[in-house]
């Protein structure tokens, strides 16, 4: 197999045997983490400002934190060169140095190359697609030094309809990709048309599954349907989706993703200046916890200071990169409004299991509280919601135990410390590592997620708020459209409050 030219290692080897069913080559063990142009710039791509964005992905310290690809997106090419194979030509009035050369830059930064095209005879711009013309395209990407393909629906000449059809238009590419001899993660964009939570694991390393995010919490839109009980029988998936009505499809198919395999609810919206603060830290955090893709789409270059804040909290980025990949599942929503019983005024409690970081039989767990409402309210979860996938009404043996509460949004970076970053940077452009105000954060280039979880590294735990006994409820007050996020980890039997 190609995979076994491309990767070695024990890591790899344990992945593929825990992971059975998953694309093989050895990439996205945990969700992928990068920047894409779309959200903030569409069509207005450049080579310069890839450039630009990379070099601040350095200096704000976020490559570090783990986001590693940059990714282009649509309209980067003027057609095809009929003398040369068909092969795609890239528009040289934006990369005037060519492709080759802006992923050579990105490499050199410790980064990756995104590239973008389109399983259809057009992008969604109505550039050329990549249809027929599959192991050539690929072959050009791989030359460019490509890590990345983001791979959309757009006039795909009616071959979609059913999920054989459609897995087998995307399963072209995903063979060409491999045929190249270069790992290049393969990410699919068909908007969830055709259940590619299904299919997709087998042959990319994650699929959308709604139409485009939108910078809303919870605006309804007929362009984006299905925000009702049957969201995950959703066939015209649409575009303009809030966070609410994403997070209502992904709480339908959660269990559909493992490691190297990820469902995408699109890239993030944090930054883009339409959604109030807790409304951000609330998408941020259910993108994590369900195992998205952490993909920015904000443009760096002036980005808020309180938005790089969340964007850099290593608490919340450890669970969504936790070695388990489990993602977590929602296990109740209630209506605030007697009109609203799957809209954004609903609240809402997730959990799912992590890596143990205590050395004991049972798993540490995160928990989300959502509320919808338009209002602060007080939310609880109770021990026995929270393990219920452990032992139904209350069986569980970890409702029995007792647990550390841990609020990971306590150590959130100020607005102060954030705006520093930015300031020092923007004194000393181009310069890596520009600024050494924020040092004190975590470095996953240094120390892995998994290494550092091992390590109980109290960056990546949040701050003990306080303890949970035995039939417990965990309690938070949550602001109007917001979210609390914590960790619980098992306490020895006996042990008290202060002896932590």
């Amino acid at each position: 197999m190609i995979f076994q030219n491309l990767v070695k290692g024990a890591v790899v080897a344990a992945f593929l045997a825990s992971s059975v069913g998953a694309v093989d080559n050895g990439l996205a063990i945990t969700p992928q983490m990068g920047w894409d142009n779309w959200n903030s710039f569409g069509c207005d791509v450049s080579e310069t400002l890839l450039l630009q964005t990379a070099q601040l992905i350095v200096d704000y310290g976020l490559k570090d934190l783990g986001y590693h690809y940059v990714i282009l997106d649509d309209c980067w090419s003027v057609g095809r060169n009929a003398s040369n194979n068909n092969s795609i030509i890239p528009d040289p009035k934006k990369f005037p140095n060519g492709m080759a050369a802006v992923a050579d830059h990105l490499h050199s930064l410790g980064l990756g190359f995104g590239m973008y095209s389109d399983a259809g005879k057009y992008t969604c711009g109505g550039y050329a697609g990549s249809l027929g013309y599959e192991t050539v395209d690929a072959k050009t990407f791989a030359e460019w030094g490509v890590d990345y393909l983001k791979y959309d629906n757009c006039y795909n000449m009616g071959q979609a309809g059913n999920q054989q059809i459609s897995s087998a238009r995307y399963e072209v590419m995903g063979n060409a990709l491999n045929a190249t001899g270069r790992p290049i993660l393969y990410s699919l964009c068909n908007w969830g048309e055709d259940y590619p939570w299904n299919w997709g694991s087998t042959i990319a390393n994650s699929w959308r599954i709604s139409g485009d995010v939108y910078d809303s919490w919870d605006q309804p839109d007929s362009r984006c349907p299905c925000d009702g009980p049957d969201a995950w029988n959703c066939g015209l998936p649409g575009f303009h989706c809030s966070v609410t009505n994403i997070i209502n499809k992904a709480s339908f198919i959660v269990s559909k993703a493992q490691p190297g395999a990820w469902n995408d609810l699109d890239m993030l919206e944090v930054g883009n200046g339409a959604m109030t603060d807790a409304e951000y830290v609330a998408h941020f955090s259910m993108w994590a916890a369900a195992k998205s893709p952490l993909i920015l789409g904000n443009d760096l270059r002036k980005v808020p200071a309180k938005d790089l804040a969340i964007l850099s909290n290593a608490a919340v980025i450890a669970v969504n990169q936790d070695p388990a990949g489990s993602s977590a599942a929602r296990r109740w929503m209630y209506s605030t409004t007697s009109s609203d019983v799957y809209g954004g005024n609903a609240i809402q409690m997730w959990s799912g299991s992590l890596q143990s970081t205590t050395g004991g039989t049972y798993s540490d767990m995160v928990v989300v509280l959502i509320n919808g409402a338009n209002e602060s309210m007080v939310l609880n979860a109770t021990l026995a919601d929270i393990f219920i996938d452990n032992g139904a009404s209350g069986t569980a043996p970890q409702v029995k135990m007792s647990w550390e509460v841990r609020d990971l949004w306590a150590n959130r970076m100020s607005e102060s410390e954030a705006q520093a970053i930015i300031d020092a940077t923007s004194a000393a452009p181009n310069a890596t590592n520009a600024t050494t105000v924020g040092s004190g954060r975590y470095n996953a280039t240094q120390t892995s997620y998994a290494q550092g979880l091992k390590n109980n590294d109290t960056l990546l735990l949040g701050n003990v708020t306080s303890t949970v006994g035995p039939s417990g409820t965990v309690t938070a007050t949550v602001d109007s459209h917001g979210a609390a996020m914590f960790r619980l980890r098992a306490l020895p039997t006996g042990m008290k409050r202060d002896e932590l």
